[in-house]
């Protein structure tokens, strides 16, 4: 008991001291040239933090490099010098900019924090370490700590040429997901509304990848380009460790809370549930569907549904319908009856008003090409367990861990 206690105190007497990143050798590129943050489409520079490799917040965290980027963030890699271990800083736009998703996101992860230490799914949920604010140039920057992560699902997929996931790599994040889920819907009450393949990433359970990344750094710096006020970096990847960890579920920005029942249109729009579409009152099972429309995604190399309207040549809510029950047939009339906005899509018979965007039923097992016999046919329970249109028809997290398909996948691993 004492040892590991006083393994989780800081390191005051052994500290590590701050590195010197000041080497002049990198590449400078033109400054009429856009790179990283500055190519995405609403950029406006002075939102973002301008922070600086060798940068030090709290006499504690210095800033090693950048690791990536978004619409309301920088992410970098950064060695918290109290405990001599690194940790990932994700410092966001000005806070008048992102309003009250900055307190609402800090909120989820208290929750998570505050959720039973004994559940399997705990481990399976990015933690929280610290966060705190940063004085910018024109505003506060909230700043959150993380244990670093390699890449995501995601960018996992791509190195894959075909652009899908193994059906043993598909198996364990699965298993993974469910875990965190049921960590999230019991322990927790939230729902993530945003589960997709760039928000589930992979652990690492090997070092030297950050003290390989750090001395990269310091002899090799990156290319920047330097403005008056400002440097933007070029982002540097971490090498393949020797050792992965076990995938987690990130990212709850746009996380909210579970136990009452919802009626905001949320999810990804080719995600979202047909409760979510019709306005019928939602909770947690929303992210079941969302994972079921991921899961096709991953392992068949394709979207489930697109949306895509043919007259406005764009996503419209009565196009995702129409695929929907080309899928799954028509929805169950007391479904229906309790959707603020059945009467939109629906006649008071049940039937869909736009017929033209009505296409031949195609189930999923016509649709399924990349599995045969006995495991087509598990694989195909495990989506049919996720995709329905009543949510109290569909599986719970808990449920879905232990599925036929995912277990028989495991369990022949070599």
């Amino acid at each position: 008991m004492l040892p590991s206690l006083l393994r989780s105190l800081p390191r005051f007497g052994r500290a590590w001291k701050p590195l010197n990143f000041s080497n002049p050798n990198f590449i400078r590129i033109p400054v009429n040239q856009k790179i990283e943050e500055e190519t995405m489409p609403d950029y406006i520079a002075s939102r973002y933090y301008p922070a600086r490799i060798g940068e030090i917040f709290r006499d504690r965290y210095q800033i090693v490099g950048k690791l990536g980027f978004g619409a309301s963030s920088t992410v970098w890699l950064a060695r918290d010098m109290n405990y001599r271990r690194y940790v990932t800083l994700k410092i966001f736009i000005k806070s008048v900019s992102m309003g009250q998703q900055l307190d609402n996101e800090l909120q989820m992860y208290k929750r998570v924090e505050r959720g039973s230490k004994n559940h399997p799914g705990r481990g399976a949920v990015r933690s929280l370490l610290d966060s705190f604010d940063i004085d910018g140039p024109e505003d506060k920057h909230r700043c959150l700590v993380h244990p670093p992560l390699w890449e995501s699902v995601l960018t996992f997929l791509h190195r894959n040429p075909v652009r899908r996931l193994p059906a043993p790599v598909l198996a364990f994040v699965l298993k993974r997901l469910f875990l965190a889920l049921d960590y999230l819907h019991t322990e927790c009450q939230i729902i993530h509304s945003d589960i997709k393949a760039d928000n589930i990433m992979f652990g690492i359970a090997d070092d030297s990848v950050f003290s390989n990344f750090e001395e990269n750094e310091l002899q090799t710096p990156c290319p920047r380009k330097e403005l008056d006020r400002r440097i933007i970096y070029v982002s540097r990847e971490l090498r393949m460790p020797r050792e992965w960890g076990a995938p987690v579920l990130c990212d709850f920005g746009s996380a909210i809370p579970g136990g009452i029942e919802h009626l905001e249109d949320i999810q990804p729009s080719i995600y979202q549930a047909p409760e979510v579409i019709l306005e019928v009152p939602w909770t947690y099972s929303v992210n079941i569907w969302n994972v079921g429309c991921m899961i096709w995604n991953v392992f068949e190399g394709g979207s489930l549904f697109t949306g895509h309207d043919p007259e406005f040549q764009t996503y419209r809510s009565r196009a995702h319908l129409a695929e929907m029950i080309s899928l799954l047939g028509p929805p169950p009339p007391s479904l229906l009856a309790r959707g603020n906005l059945s009467q939109k899509f629906f006649s008071d018979k049940g039937d869909f008003c736009t017929e033209v965007l009505l296409k031949d039923r195609i189930p999923l097992e016509q649709r399924e090409t990349t599995l045969e016999g006995q495991d087509k046919a598990s694989f195909l329970r495990l989506m049919e367990k996720m995709l329905q249109w009543d949510p109290a028809d569909r599986s719970s997290a808990k449920e879905l861990q232990e599925d036929e398909w995912i277990r028989k996948i495991l369990e022949s691993k070599p």
